[in-house]
């Protein structure tokens, strides 16, 4: 009887993976990852909640329950490298360092110390076999290979995704059906280890900021004041309060920022939709990291965004058609058809 450990977060996409791991004749044993445990100010962290719904599940399942403490390790590898990059101007992406370096990295090597076949958690993702392919999932709206994307040959090659075969609308009747409370648990849309606060929110308890100046980039002109050039991206067209009214002056046509100086605290805008700092047929990458190769390629630059065709050489995609430029910091993820060949940080 194969052994498995099941990362499992409180909510039901990780339920369901455990479920059906066990009616499918596995050893399965529970594992709540305890990642963050810290209340922000007007938020209280719900892990204590989500440990509650994870324990309660295994107890329905008859499966062993532990957790794993990873709180030191999660706030040095994924907290301190997102605040090292929002300092630098750039938007990471901690969902990307969480599977990286503590879900298929300590979590999955202690599972393999204590005698694990496999690792399995709740994600939308799929492996083909016998080639340990991570491929996209059959629910391509929820499809989570984005997120996943960085994760290594030897964990992909020891991990199962249970609901990576099914889609959202099915999990949760399965998990009605089967009697689990937490069936229709909503979401968390948050910082994915803080719940629901904003990323702003919480970059305000660790990240010094000032007010600046948001400025025309044509001109010049002092349009309004930010609250830290930090919190805005390439390309934001909300959260700009600009001559009293949001995102607009005088003609109604939206600004986008388009640049920011980080040394003089100042950010760009424009109501130039072509501005070249938006549109881009190139874009280069960093820490690239590829499972094999492809010339002609699928590119994902958002979670959930579509797919769009490109060329992929060494550092640097060339696209067929101009796209709108992603944040530094993000990742693009290439796909050779459903196959996730892996991807690299935006430069």
């Amino acid at each position: 009887m194969p052994k498995v450990f099941v990362g499992m977060s409180g909510g039901v996409d990780s339920s369901v993976a455990a479920m059906l791991l066990v009616e499918q004749g596995y050893d399965v044993t529970g594992v709540y990852m305890k990642n963050w445990s810290k209340d922000l100010p007007g938020m209280k962290c719900p892990w204590a909640d989500d440990l509650a719904d994870a324990k309660r599940v295994a107890v329905k399942l008859g499966i062993d329950f532990e957790v794993w403490d990873f709180e030191k390790e999660y706030h040095e590898k994924v907290v301190e490298y997102m605040l090292k990059e929002f300092k630098k101007g750039n938007t990471p992406n901690p969902d990307v360092m969480c599977n990286q370096e503590i879900k298929f990295k300590l979590f999955f090597e202690k599972a393999m110390e204590r005698g694990a076949d496999f690792i399995a958690t709740g994600h939308y993702a799929r492996i083909f076999s016998p080639e340990s392919h991570l491929a996209r999932a059959i629910d391509e709206n929820k499809d989570q290979t984005y997120f996943l994307y960085r994760i290594s040959e030897d964990a992909i090659a020891h991990t199962l995704f249970p609901v990576g075969e099914m889609l959202k609308p099915d999990v949760k009747k399965l998990a009605k059906e089967h009697g689990l409370h937490n069936a229709y648990k909503k979401e968390s849309m948050g910082v994915c280890f803080v719940g629901e606060v904003g990323m702003k929110d919480f970059l305000k308890e660790y990240i010094d900021t000032q007010p600046g100046e948001i400025r025309e980039v044509e001109t010049e002109k002092k349009l309004g004041v930010h609250e830290g050039a930090v919190f805005y991206t390439i390309g934001q067209r909300h959260g700009l309060y600009l001559s009293g009214t949001a995102g607009e002056v005088n003609d109604g046509l939206p600004y986008y920022v388009v640049a920011k100086d980080l040394e003089k605290n100042i950010v760009y805008v424009s109501k130039n939709l072509n501005d070249s700092h938006i549109w881009t047929k190139e874009l280069k990458l960093k820490d690239v990291l590829m499972r094999g190769e492809a010339k002609d390629v699928l590119v994902r630059l958002r979670h959930r965004a579509p797919l769009v065709k490109a060329t992929f050489d060494k550092d640097t995609l060339h696209f067929e058609n101009e796209i709108k430029r992603p944040a530094a910091g993000q990742s693009a993820v290439i796909y050779d058809g459903e196959i996730c060949l892996g991807g690299g940080i935006i430069a």
